[in-house]
C-alpha cells in the first residue's frame, strides 16, 4: 500500500512537471515564432485571424481577434483574461501591421451580449457545447 501511494504522488508529480513544461514552451517557443510572423507578415493568412496583444507589463500574446469599428474582441481561453477584469486597462494591439492603443475590460456578467458577440468571433464552435467551456470575452475600446 505505501508503494502504491508513493508510485500515484510520483505520477501526479511528472504530470504536474509535463503540464507546466509544455505551458512554457507553448508561451516561449510557440507564441515567439507567431509575434514575428505577425510583425514581419502583416498581409499573410494568420494576421488576417491573430492580433498581437501588448500587456501594460509589456507581455505579449498572439490572440484571435474581431475588429468591429472602434471595438476589438478576443475570446480568453487561458487565464489571461484576468488582467482586464477590472476594467480600463491600457493595452496596444498589432492588427495587421497597424499599431493600435485602447483599454481593455472583460465582459463578466453579460451573457447574451457575449453569445452574440463570439457568434461572430468564433462561428466555428459547436453549438452543443456546454456554457462553462465558453471562453471569457475581453473587449477592446480603441483610442481614437
Amino acid at each position: 500500500m505505501k508503494w502504491a501511494l508513493i508510485g500515484i504522488g510520483v505520477l501526479i508529480g511528472l504530470l504536474v512537471v509535463a503540464f507546466t513544461g509544455l505551458r512554457v514552451y507553448y508561451a516561449v517557443s510557440v507564441n515567439a515564432k507567431v509575434a514575428n510572423e505577425l510583425r514581419n507578415d502583416p498581409g499573410g493568412e494568420r494576421a488576417a485571424l491573430v492580433m498581437l496583444l501588448t500587456f501594460p507589463d509589456g507581455r505579449e500574446l498572439p490572440v484571435n481577434y474581431l475588429r468591429e469599428g472602434n471595438q476589438v474582441f478576443a475570446g480568453a481561453d487561458g487565464r489571461w483574461w484576468r488582467a482586464f477584469r477590472d476594467g480600463n486597462v491600457p493595452v496596444e494591439v498589432l492588427i495587421k501591421g497597424e499599431r493600435l492603443t485602447g483599454r481593455a475590460r472583460t465582459v463578466m456578467d453579460e451573457p447574451e451580449y457575449t453569445r452574440d458577440v463570439f457568434k461572430r468571433l468564433r462561428p466555428n464552435v459547436p453549438q452543443w457545447l456546454p456554457e462553462w467551456l465558453d471562453a471569457y470575452l475581453v473587449v477592446i475600446d480603441l483610442d481614437t
